[in-house]
């Protein structure tokens, strides 16, 4: 975990989020007054994701009962996605495409 070491002896896959979150702490904080802590949630929270990727399972599971439901309506025979639309589901600034595979507005 926050140690540093993986299971094959390199750098575990959060550590650097985790060394963001000490490093966050210790310029925002103080023995006195830990209130600069809460500029440290960002950075906590990204440490909290790569331990347990929640949002990424949520994410996941949103995709997957939009894609069902729009195959239990058949909307997928009559208009499928593009590959390029496909390609796009997630990225920043193609959320039109997003918009248009899983059929929100």
């Amino acid at each position: 975990m926050s140690s540093g070491y993986g299971m094959n002896g390199g750098p575990s896959r959060c550590f650097p989020f985790w060394q963001e979150v000490l490093a966050c702490y210790v310029i925002n904080s103080n023995e006195e007054d830990s209130s600069g802590r809460k500029k440290c949630a960002p950075m906590l929270e990204d440490y909290y994701e790569c331990l347990h990727h929640k949002k990424e399972a949520a994410r996941v599971q949103a995709l997957q009962a939009a894609y069902r439901k729009a195959e239990a309506e058949g909307g997928y025979k009559a208009n499928p996605p593009t590959a390029g639309q496909i390609r796009n589901l997630g990225i920043l600034g193609k959320e039109d495409d997003s918009r248009a595979v899983l059929g929100s507005k």
